[in-house]
């Protein structure tokens, strides 16, 4: 049999898959402390459009086939709303998440609750500070891990054991993306999307040899989170305002979906950061 390449200019066929998704709504979301440089307490914030935001991403969910569950927000949490920081999910297995601030350090233990209760086959509590999935990312069968702001390096090694999976370490060195799913968006099990201008030298030559057709991201898309997407590898959630990077994703076969997100912006979050992925 003979198999008929494509032209090089024939974007590559996309295929989706039904993803399993943690939200939480954002009834208690304001901005009354900082501790990213996206975070200003004097700026207004509207709660309730902040929730219309959120439900508009939710049914874009419900919409696209996938599951959403939602777990109950927490008075005096108000980034809790961002639930991929809440563990990190791969092989039915979860690692639990321990903050480096003491404002979201409660958050840990009510993420931790529910993912015991879900079905997983081995929660852990961690030993090492990690931001669940603002600094894992799961990309087939590796994981890429952020560090630099948040997350501990030694959490690289401790999901390594527990996932096992190999773990490659990645620093970030712009303070304006603290995690990695700010300067990093995984589009598929083979395909990412990032700002090289957020890593380190030697990290960029890393997503260089691991990713040499990746889609590279302007400073102009990843400065309004661009990058913080979701993807089931064919249709990918992505902040409105990034028009370059949607050019560049429906260029290589995606089906980008602009969603407003601005007001959870605010806090120094977009569509991954409210987006937890359960891998089960």
């Amino acid at each position: 049999m003979t198999v008929l390449a494509l032209p090089s200019d024939v974007p590559v066929p996309r295929t989706s898959r039904p993803r399993h998704y943690l939200m939480c709504r954002p009834e208690h979301f304001t901005v009354s402390y900082s501790i990213n440089p996206w975070m200003d307490p004097d700026v207004p914030v509207s709660t309730d459009r902040a929730l219309a935001q959120w439900e508009r991403l939710r049914r874009i969910y419900l919409e696209l086939g996938h599951a959403v569950d939602v777990i109950a927000p927490v008075p005096g949490l108000p980034d809790m709303v961002y639930a991929a920081n809440g563990g990190t999910t791969a092989r039915g297995r979860a690692l639990g998440a321990k903050f480096r601030f003491p404002e979201r350090a409660a958050e840990g233990p009510a993420y931790l609750a529910w993912l015991r209760e879900a079905g997983l086959t081995h929660v852990k509590e961690p030993v090492a500070t990690n931001e669940g999935e603002g600094d894992f990312l799961v990309v087939g069968e590796r994981i890429l891990a952020g560090t630099g702001f948040r997350t501990e390096p030694a959490a690289h090694a401790e999901a390594q054991e527990f996932f096992g999976l190999p773990v490659t370490s990645l620093t970030l060195v712009d303070p304006r993306f603290y995690h990695l799913d700010t300067a990093l968006a995984v589009l598929d099990d083979d395909t990412v999307a990032y700002y090289p201008a957020a890593f380190s030298p030697g990290s960029r030559e890393v997503l260089r040899t691991l990713f040499p057709d990746a889609i590279i991201a302007s400073e102009a898309d990843a400065v309004v989170l661009g990058l913080n997407v979701v993807s089931d590898g064919r249709n990918v959630i992505v902040a409105a305002a990034a028009e370059g990077l949607i050019a560049q994703l429906s260029a290589h076969g995606f089906t980008p979906i602009p969603v407003d997100l601005s007001e959870l912006l605010k806090g120094g979050g977009g569509p991954k950061c409210c987006t937890l992925e359960i891998r089960v």
